[in-house]
């Protein structure tokens, strides 16, 4: 989801497996790093199950032991097991395809020398350190959870990106994103599940929008729309995104968002300051021009809007990454999660608040407000059991049962307990475009966590 500056506070806007199993599970982005150990990730990691290829290899005749028909002993064959292969569409939780808990391992990079410490060489000896090796190692926990969180991402995004086709609802489009996300995930209220709504914001809506019930609003194939969202373990977030078309005038803003989005991860680590990924991601962005329908618009970095620490139940963590040059000289710092997002834009390059309500979230910090209300006790109730501190929208409290709540909403945000945040939009009969990724600043290394076959 996306973040935004100096305007109101917002959110920030696998290959599939199949065939046998090999030595090593199959991934969708690296080789698995993760150890044994699988207590306290999900306690259905102990009943996932494995089919065997050969159940019966010691009952047949020529196993080990067994004469055949010459009196010579036969070697017992080796019993192949065989991992389960995904369904199309989806069906299969995430933790029963990876029973030992090595869940994928995102892409591993080197942290970089910051720009204005290049004489420093921190940066290059992480990888071999034995001190940052030890550091790393005590984490595992956590990564092994934000892994499955990704590797959810991954499957669920591309099983839409095969399923999507112009003229569907954008209801459909989201409810069957976020049922498949729901049953990978093997969601349970606040342990595991989608950490914000479906962000499907279209043209020139750049972030925070996802249809209400009733909403009619259609995905033609002359739209350019932004997918964005979110899926956690524990509150452990992964926070990615793309831009998904059905008409290829629109490649040139696409590549320029989703290369200016790689840039920014490349300047990203430990140590770099905020204000230099923003000038990486500008320099990339505004190099691109587009041309649709005959016009050629210079691609602008929608420079209102930006990147963001995450912390568990927290998709914003108090830190901000800029998509454009200045901007803060806080450094990144050791053990952080971010996700690096970038928007570009076809029009102003500057969003404003537009359109109906769809997306809320209780405020992290807030403490105890006296409610006279008793729809608003209820309302509260139901928002801390099931999203706590996480994003929500409407559709999922009516998917709850709740109804006329909107009087008990309202009365929230107005106590400032829960904060609505209205969809984002540049100027009408312009395009926006959004790719992001979340990355795990690891002592030794850094991890792009969702990074897929995909983008």
């Amino acid at each position: 989801m996306s973040g935004e500056t100096k305007v109101e506070p917002v959110l920030t806007a696998e290959k599939e497996m199949n065939g046998k199993k090999k030595k090593k599970p199959p991934t969708t982005a690296a080789e698995s790093n993760g150890t044994n150990d699988t207590d306290g990730i999900i306690k259905s990691v102990e009943n996932a199950k494995i089919d065997d290829d050969d159940d019966d290899d010691d009952n047949v005749a020529g196993a080990e032991g067994e004469p055949d028909a010459a009196g010579k002993k036969k070697k017992k064959r080796n019993r192949k097991k065989k991992v389960k292969a995904q369904t199309d569409p989806p069906s299969i939780p995430v933790i029963d395809l990876f029973p030992d808990g090595n869940f994928p391992t995102g892409e591993i990079v080197e942290h970089p020398t910051p720009k204005d410490m290049l004489n420093d060489q921190t940066a290059k000896n992480r990888m071999t350190s034995a001190e940052k090796k030890a550091r790393d190692a005590m984490s595992d926990m956590e990564y092994r959870e934000i892994r499955l969180a990704a590797e959810v991402h991954r499957q669920t995004r591309q099983y839409m990106q095969r399923y999507i086709k112009p003229g569907m609802d954008m209801i459909h489009i989201c409810e069957t994103l976020e049922n498949t996300a729901r049953t990978l995930i093997k969601e349970n209220k606040l342990e595991a599940g989608l950490a914000f709504p479906t962000g499907c914001s279209l043209n020139h809506v750049a972030a925070h929008y996802t249809p209400n019930a009733g909403d009619p609003t259609v995905f033609n194939a002359q739209d350019v729309c932004k997918i964005d969202f979110g899926t956690h373990i524990n509150g452990r977030i992964i926070d990615c995104a793309f831009t998904w078309t059905f008409d290829n005038k629109y490649d040139k803003l696409l590549e320029a968002v989703r290369e200016a989005t790689y840039a920014g991860i490349k300047t990203a680590g430990i140590d770099v300051r905020l204000c230099d990924i923003g000038e990486a991601v500008q320099e990339v962005m505004e190099s691109y021009e587009v041309e649709i329908d005959g016009k050629t618009y210079p691609v602008k970095c929608i420079r209102n809007l930006n990147g963001h620490s995450i912390a568990p139940y927290r998709i914003h963590a108090g830190k901000t990454v800029p998509i454009v040059k200045g901007g803060e000289h806080t450094r990144m710092e050791e053990g952080e999660v971010f996700a690096i997002e970038t928007f570009g834009s076809t029009g102003r390059g500057m969003v404003h608040n537009d359109l109906e309500v769809s997306h809320y979230m209780k405020d992290f910090d807030v403490g105890h407000v006296p409610l006279r209300l008793n729809s608003s006790k209820q309302l509260l109730r139901v928002i801390d059991e099931n999203f706590g501190t996480l994003a929500f929208c409407r559709r999922w409290l009516d998917r709850l049962g709740q109804s006329r709540y909107l009087a008990a909403l309202k009365d929230l945000c107005d106590k400032g307990i829960v904060e609505a945040y209205p969809p984002l939009c540049d100027i009408k009969g312009c395009y926006t475009a959004q790719y992001e990724h979340t990355i795990i600043l690891r002592p030794t290394c850094k991890e792009i966590v969702s990074k897929g076959l995909d983008y």
